[in-house]
């Protein structure tokens, strides 16, 4: 093998110069469309694929395209299996298989973190209903007591202490939460949590809310 040869097939392993770029984009571009892929992971029975992981990669390469000017010599339109042939310095396919492999072991770990959050209010909920069978609600503060409900007043043990307008009951304020819980699951992975604070009234309402969305809303 020449010398000329020899370094060409060393730099031809080198790393192209958009790649950590590229991977810190579509990286973060699979964290911002954890939406997407839960909405396609609920609907798994349906036709189509369900890894956004090649749409993740297809949608960063025309991006970058259109922000570095530089590149636009170096990265042709985007085919898995054509941009190896694109500079042939490079060994971009398996650059490109590389970050691709990581996504997907990131799109694995969001799904996993939907089953885990998804089973554990299945269990909080089914809890609720057991509960429910012998006129008890489980406090959704301390999730450990059940909740005294008599007429218009809502209480726990924790401190819970609220004060409706109109009679309440188990089943109401089951219904009530159930609703809540679901209403924030369609938009977001995370468990939403309950708390007490001022109403609009200055009186002690039950919100419940969520840090990593923003989701807030009044249950009582």
């Amino acid at each position: 093998m020449d010398a000329q040869l020899r370094h060409r097939l060393l730099y031809k392993r080198s790393t192209p110069p958009w790649r950590e770029a590229f991977r810190r984009r579509c990286v973060d571009r699979l964290k911002n469309s954890r939406s997407r892929l839960v909405d396609r992971y609920r609907q798994r029975s349906t036709a189509g694929a369900l890894s956004i992981v090649d749409e993740v990669m297809e949608e960063e390469w025309t991006a970058l395209q259109a922000e570095d000017r530089k590149l636009l010599s170096l990265l042709g339109p985007w085919n898995m299996q054509e941009v190896g042939g694109v500079v042939q310095e490079y060994d971009e396919l398996a650059v490109l298989d590389e970050i691709q492999q990581e996504l997907m072991s990131h799109e694995i770990s969001i799904i996993e973190e939907y089953e885990r959050n998804l089973q554990l209010e299945q269990q909080y909920l089914s809890s609720v209903v057991e509960d429910m069978e012998h006129m008890h609600v489980i406090c959704p503060i301390c999730h450990t007591n059940n909740l005294s409900i008599n007429s218009c007043l809502v209480s726990c043990p924790c401190g819970l202490h609220i004060s409706t307008k109109r009679n309440i009951t188990p089943d109401v304020l089951q219904r009530l939460l159930e609703a809540r819980v679901s209403e924030h699951r369609e938009k977001c992975l995370q468990s939403p949590v309950f708390s007490i604070a001022p109403g609009a009234e200055r009186s002690p309402s039950l919100f419940i809310s969520c840090k990593v969305c923003d989701y807030l809303s009044v249950v009582l």
